[in-house]
């Protein structure tokens, strides 16, 4: 039996279908990770998908894969790359680093202006990232928008973020400049 071909494309409106599981792994891979990746809706999840703000990955079969999103803050000024996640059964085939890639062309391509970032506790997205040409960067440096900031309402770390007034947290902000790239 010969591997499992995987599909990596911009999500589209009949993708609300795997909002139930990506909001499942996510918590699931927060859990089993100790991270304080922020809880999302599938609502939340569906939105993104249907405004064309996503990739996913699939399989030939249509099973679920891999998904990410972007999300613009600070009147376009800032744009976020959100919530990779792969499922478990499918990590360590680079996957994450096609996707991540599909992210950061769709960021580019819808904002090409802005300031992409994201938050992150994991080394493996921080060299992702790297290799796009992000650098870590303060929470100054990154969207101030209070919705953005109510994101990270959900986070166990949110205290923290709290009791550094914004400042410092245990994630990294990771940023690309295309004014500086």
């Amino acid at each position: 039996m010969g591997e499992e071909r995987i599909i990596i494309r911009s999500a589209i409106a009949t993708d609300i279908i795997f909002a139930d599981q990506i909001i499942h792994e996510m918590e699931s891979s927060a859990i089993a990770r100790g991270t304080g990746m922020s809880k999302r809706s599938a609502t939340s999840i569906k939105e993104k998908i249907e405004t064309g703000n996503a990739v996913i990955a699939i399989t030939e079969a249509g099973q679920w894969v891999g998904f990410a999103y972007i999300e613009p803050w600070d009147d376009g000024r800032f744009v976020s790359n959100s919530c990779l996640i792969i499922s478990s059964k499918y990590r360590k085939q680079g996957i994450a680093s096609a996707i991540e890639t599909q992210i950061f062309e769709l960021s580019r391509n819808k904002y090409p202006d802005a300031t992409m970032f994201n938050i992150t506790s994991g080394l493996t997205t921080m060299k992702m990232d790297t290799h796009f040409g992000f650098v870590p960067v303060t929470y100054a440096e990154i969207a101030q928008e209070t919705g953005f900031w109510e994101g990270c309402k959900n986070c166990v770390n949110y205290d923290v973020l709290q009791n550094k007034n914004k400042c410092h947290c245990l994630f990294t902000a990771m940023c690309f400049n295309p004014l500086k790239n």
